[in-house]
């Protein structure tokens, strides 16, 4: 499997979920709380979030797997 700049960021990560208040944080600021909430609502945030309370969390791999969906790189300019 081809190494990318998100699954090192996955490997770093402390625990084998991210919670949706955690997002920006692990994304580097990428993609924000309210944006996965609204995601959520209309059924196109990560695969296999779970509820405990009132906090809602995504298994990492599922989490690097929709950012990475959502991903390109941009070309480098010629000057």
């Amino acid at each position: 499997m081809e190494r990318t700049l998100l699954s090192d960021l996955a490997e770093k990560w402390s625990s084998t979920w991210v919670t949706r208040c955690e997002a920006k944080k692990f994304s580097g600021g990428l993609i924000g709380e309210k944006y996965l909430a609204n995601l959520d609502s209309q059924g196109k945030g990560p695969a296999g979030r779970i509820r405990c309370g009132r906090k809602i969390a995504y298994p990492v791999a599922e989490f690097v797997k929709f950012l990475e969906a959502r991903s390109e790189a941009i070309p480098k300019r010629n000057k």
